[in-house]
């Protein structure tokens, strides 16, 4: 039987490297509250994502989260339900009110032109999702900003050292989240971190993100535990050592399965974006199963009984979540419905070999004669 390939796998350095890195960590004993490896990353990041400020966390949801509570907004958020829940879910946590807006069928971004319709007197922020290191219509969203005095946090989780026009993603809108998950290109195990603009907001997201605690004797205001540790960081000092090489063989994959697929009848790939320096974080099909003869159920479980994992990224929409109790239409946001039925995210990794892609598009093109 064949070995199963999974939608993605870890990036791990060579063990020697990560255990040269944490090393000095049996000297100094200092794991965690913003060591030398955490220091050393957030330097580090500040360079390779060609921007002012980061505050590094725990995780990527934490970013968001901790982000929208540091800009103490009120009332409404505009977004995307075509997103992973981490998105919604920290708009809800924080007491605000997600407003779905629809997005563009051919990069599934957020629509900007469908979101001046969204806005009211409640409206506080916009924050839309560069989805599979897509970069969203930054200067459109940008005027509408500034038209409605709005703050702007962009949901980055897939965007980790994407460019646009040579400017790191992380430079546009008010604050950008990233997360450095396991899956994501780049990892740190668990983590995450924030970029901005503004220099004042680090001190807030410094305070949340670590209980308030200025000092040993000061707590100047109420915060969380949101802290990167030592061994995530230097999980990230060794990670990021390799990213040339990890964004040139994702490169290698998604440029053989366009080879393969992109003129299949009735398999809608994502457009490749002008002026966009891609992380290739994802390869995304959406399957018409009127033109291609085959549904995305059927594509799946063929690939499945050949051991190909797969996944339907993202469905459902989160404005459908159980946890919402049917509070949000769906249908108010037809074009982000219609891919969510019909998107499957391929396999993509460093270690994923060309022969395998090859068996991966044969196998998807033996759905179109099921």
């Amino acid at each position: 039987m064949e070995n199963k390939i999974f939608v993605t796998k870890a990036f791990l350095p060579p063990m020697e490297e990560y255990i040269a890195e944490i090393s000095s960590l049996w000297e100094t004993h200092w794991l965690t509250n913003m060591g030398a490896k955490h220091l050393k990353l957030q330097e580090e990041l500040i360079k390779y994502l060609d921007v002012d400020n980061v505050e590094l966390l725990t995780n990527g949801h934490m970013s968001l989260e901790l982000t929208l509570q540091a800009m103490n907004l009120q009332g409404e958020v505009i977004t995307t339900p075509f997103t992973f829940a981490s998105t919604t879910h920290a708009i809800v946590r924080n007491g605000l009110e997600p407003v779905f807006c629809d997005i563009k069928s051919d990069d599934f971004t957020i629509d900007p032109e469908k979101i001046e319709n969204l806005i009211t007197d409640r409206t506080s922020a916009i924050m839309p999702v560069d989805v599979y290191g897509n970069v969203c219509d930054v200067e459109a969203i940008d005027r509408i900003a500034q038209k409605y005095e709005l703050k702007v946090i962009y949901d980055d989780a897939h965007a980790f050292g994407v460019k646009y026009k040579g400017r790191g993603v992380g430079n546009y809108g008010d604050a950008s989240c990233f997360s450095f998950h396991a899956t994501k290109v780049f990892n740190t195990i668990e983590g995450g971190a924030v970029t901005f603009k503004d220099p004042s907001l680090q001190t807030t997201l410094y305070e949340l993100k670590n209980f308030g605690i200025h000092g040993p004797e000061e707590v100047a205001a109420v915060g969380a535990n949101a802290k990167m540790n030592e061994f995530c960081a230097a999980m990230g000092l060794c990670n990021l050592r390799h990213m040339n090489e990890i964004v040139l063989q994702r490169k290698a994959i998604v440029e053989r399965y366009r080879e393969r697929l992109s003129d299949v009848k009735g398999l809608q790939l994502s457009i490749v974006q002008k002026d966009v320096e891609s992380n290739y974080a994802y390869f995304p099909i959406v399957v018409d199963e009127k033109v291609f003869g085959s549904s995305r159920e059927d594509v799946m479980q063929h690939l499945e009984n050949h051991n190909v994992m797969v996944r339907k990224y993202f469905y459902p929409l989160t404005s459908s979540y159980k946890a919402f109790h049917r509070k949000y239409d769906v249908h108010k946001t037809p074009v982000a419905l219609h891919i969510s039925k019909r998107v499957l995210a391929l396999p993509i990794y460093p270690e994923l070999s060309i022969k395998d892609v090859d068996r991966i598009c044969d196998l998807i093109l033996e759905c179109k004669s099921i």
